[in-house]
Order: structure tokens, then C-alpha cells, then sequence
């Protein structure tokens, strides 16, 4: 399969985490953000926010700025000056998170051998190059090949101006394209004309068209809207052959208005847009499951769901594993934003961080006991326990199971 160009906005300043969530909606593979000394804290924000990996870089001088960038959420780190001084850091930031996660930045106006420099920074380690050239590229096409060939590095090029990206690509023969931007562009059209020009990018394409549908009797596709991360049916709509391919254009869910008999953009009247993560056909070819990230409400009661008027209903078990550990936890925070008298969480909050933490290590040490014991039972109580009390202690922490999660399948 041909290796497909990312596009990836760079931003700076202002509102980063606003700005980073608008480029994961309008289609960027990944967002990078630069400041001249990044902090932990603004890498958290964007991070929390988006579903793309996130890129950062700036003012990082030692392996623990490094680790502490990474554990805040970045998926890579970008070295630049500080790599002028001490090259191993390359190395040690390589050997201690891998090299998949390490980016070395290198200006070929002013770097003296960006060729060596190329094949030392993957020598010691580094996962990728990003080159800079501020007066441009035109003069550096024969360099940059040459540079991918000694390095075997993957070459990320930065541009200004995304009206240049497909001359830049033709030109500099890039793998990723930087897009430093000062104003908010459209990554999908970029996309579309890099597409148009023969570059591999990722833009929505259906393995499918919507001839092969099967169409209801006044030619429409049913389609089932589900919230992505929690499968929560959200809404019942329609598409034409017209809405479905809009729909794949933008990326954003588009409808088939019977009552009004035309093409309806869910959210330009609300704001309450819904982005693709993906569509799915049936077995039967006659209806689409949408999975979309919903901002504010998909009914137009305000309901977060359509679905909310119960007709029959039978008490059963939601035994949800992600379902269950956020139910718990989120009686936990309201045990903390509203105490409780008599309540055990509150006396847990009210004696402080140390407590917690000997409980959980109590815990965590009757999980061992147990499990050397033949009674299973025994061993899910004190599991459950120790859960209990871990929840607590992330509570105390301000941590989310969002942010759990997402570390752990950054790790697959």
C-alpha cells in the first residue's frame, strides 16, 4: 500500500487546544504544537481534546523535559536548538521512550553538514527530520534527497503557506508536510488538490458507491447515528446519493431533510455538528451505521440522544466494564464536589493524599495475599477494593478514566 502523506497544522499561541480540536474536525492527520517553552500543562489540554496524535516541541533541554511533554499526552517530541548542544539526547530520549517518538529538527540554511547531521540524528536514534528553510525550497530538492537516502529517516517538510504544499511536495519529495500556518486553513481542501496533483493523503473515500446501495422506496438510505466512544444511538436520518457524498467530501454528517425537502447539514443551524470517525454498511446494503463525535445534542429537544422516551423496560445488570468504572467514579467526584456526612470516600478525601495512598498500597497488597489462595472470589473482592480505592485516589488527582484509557492504547 503506498504510504500516504500526512498533513499536519502547526500551531502557535493563542487558544492551541481550540485550534488543535478544530484541525482534528477538519481532517489533519496530526497537530503540532511549537511554543518557545512548551509547558506539561498546555500539552494536557490540546491532548484531552483530540483523537489525533499530537506533536510538541520547544524550549526542551533535557530528558526530563522530554518525559514529562510525552507523559502529558504528546505522541512525539520535537528537538531543535538543544540537539545543537548535546546530540545524545537523541540517543538517551531514543533508548528511554523509542524512537517512533522522537522528531529532530534541522535548518538547512544555517545547519553546516545537514547531510552528516542527517545520518548521525538517525545513528542516535531519531524517528523522523523535520526541515526547515524559511527563504524556501528551491534550492535544496537535490539535498533533501539526498538526505533521506543516507539517513533512511522518515523527512517531515515545514511550510508557511498552504497554498505551496502541493509545489513544496513536487519539489522537496516530502513524506509529512508541516503546515506553520499563522491563519486557520482548510485541511480537506489541501487534501483534496494534493490528491488532484497524484500525492497519497488520507482523505474519506467509500470502498463502496452509493449505486451499490439498496435504497428505500423514495430512494433514500437509512441511517443510524451512534456516539463513537460510547455506541450510544444518537438519531434515525436519511441520505441521498447527493448528502452521502457531501458527507464524504467534508467529513461531517450530512442528511436528507424529507420535510423540507433538501440537503441538511447536521449543526449549521445549531452548531451541533457531527464528524465522521466512520460509516459502515449492513449486510443487506440498505443501512448506514454512522459513528460521529457529537458536539452539544443530536435532538433538537436539547436530549443528547433522540432516544429518550422509554415504552418498556425490563431492570437488568449493566455489567459495561468502562460503563461500571465510570459510574463509580463519577459518584466518587460528586462525593468530592458535594460531601457527604458518613460517607467513606468523603473521610478519605478529608484525611488527604497520604491516606489514600496507604490504602491503595493495603490494597494492592491483599490482591497478593488472595491470589496466592485457591478461593477466586476472594481474589475479585480484593480486586474490586483496590479499584475502589484507586478511583479515589485518581479523583484526588483530577485524573480521568479518559486519560487512562488513552495511555493504554497509545501503548497497543
Amino acid at each position: 500500500m503506498e504510504r500516504q502523506i500526512k498533513i499536519i497544522p502547526c500551531i502557535y499561541g493563542g487558544k492551541p487546544a481550540e485550534a488543535a480540536k478544530a484541525y482534528d474536525h477538519s481532517g489533519a492527520d496530526a497537530v503540532g504544537y511549537y511554543d518557545e517553552k512548551i509547558t506539561a500543562e498546555t500539552v494536557k489540554e490540546i491532548a484531552k481534546d483530540i483523537d489525533i496524535p499530537l506533536y510538541a516541541g520547544g524550549g526542551i533541554e533535557d530528558l526530563e523535559d522530554v518525559k514529562k511533554i510525552l507523559y502529558a499526552g504528546a505522541d512525539k517530541v520535537c528537538l531543535g536548538k538543544t540537539v545543537l548542544v548535546d546530540k545524545e539526547i537523541v540517543k538517551r530520549a531514543g533508548d528511554r521512550f523509542g524512537k517512533d517518538q522522537i522528531i529532530v529538527s534541522m535548518d538547512l540554511e544555517r545547519q553546516e553538514d545537514p547531510v552528516s547531521f542527517a545520518k548521525e540524528m538517525a545513528r542516535l536514534g531519531a524517528g523522523e527530520l523535520l526541515l526547515l528553510a524559511d527563504k524556501g525550497y528551491e534550492t535544496f530538492a537535490s539535498l533533501i534527497k539526498e538526505i533521506k537516502e543516507v539517513s533512511g529517516l522518515p523527512v517531515m517538510v515545514s511550510i508557511s503557506d498552504p497554498k505551496e504544499a502541493v509545489r513544496i511536495l513536487e519539489l522537496a519529495g516530502a513524506d509529512d508536510l508541516a503546515v506553520a500556518s499563522r491563519e486557520a486553513f482548510g485541511v480537506m481542501e489541501l487534501k483534496h488538490d494534493c490528491r488532484t496533483a497524484g500525492f497519497g493523503v488520507n482523505t474519506f473515500e467509500s470502498s463502496m458507491s452509493f449505486d451499490e446501495f439498496k435504497l428505500n422506496s423514495d430512494g433514500m438510505l437509512t441511517v443510524v447515528t451512534q456516539d463513537y466512544k460510547t455506541n450510544e444511538v444518537l438519531m434515525v436520518a436519511y441520505m441521498t446519493k447527493e448528502a452521502f457524498e457531501k458527507t464524504i467530501e467534508t467529513g461531517i454528517m450530512t442528511y436528507y431533510s424529507r420535510s423540507r425537502k433538501e440537503l441538511w447539514t447536521k449543526g449549521d443551524t445549531s452548531g451541533h455538528y457531527q464528524y465522521v470517525k466512520s460509516l459502515t454498511i449492513d449486510c443487506d446494503k440498505d443501512t448506514l451505521l454512522a459513528k460521529v463525535e457529537q458536539v452539544g445534542n443530536a435532538c433538537h429537544t436539547g436530549s443528547y440522544s433522540c432516544f429518550f422516551t422509554d415504552l418498556v423496560k425490563k431492570e437488568y445488570k449493566d455489567d459495561n466494564p468502562m460503563e461500571v468504572f465510570q459510574s463509580v467514579y463519577d459518584v466518587i467526584m460528586d462525593r468530592k464536589k458535594h460531601p457527604k456526612e458518613g460517607s467513606y470516600t468523603n473521610y478519605l478525601f478529608e484525611k488527604g493524599i497520604d491516606k489514600i495512598l496507604k490504602k491503595v498500597g493495603e490494597e494492592a497488597t491483599e490482591i497478593v495475599i488472595a491470589a496466592k489462595n485457591p478461593d477466586v472470589e476472594e481474589m475479585e473482592y480484593e480486586i474490586s477494593d483496590f479499584l475502589y480505592h484507586l478511583m479515589v485516589l485518581m479523583a484526588e488527582r483530577d485524573m480521568t478514566w479518559d486519560e487512562v484509557t488513552r495511555e493504554l492504547i497509545e501503548r497497543k
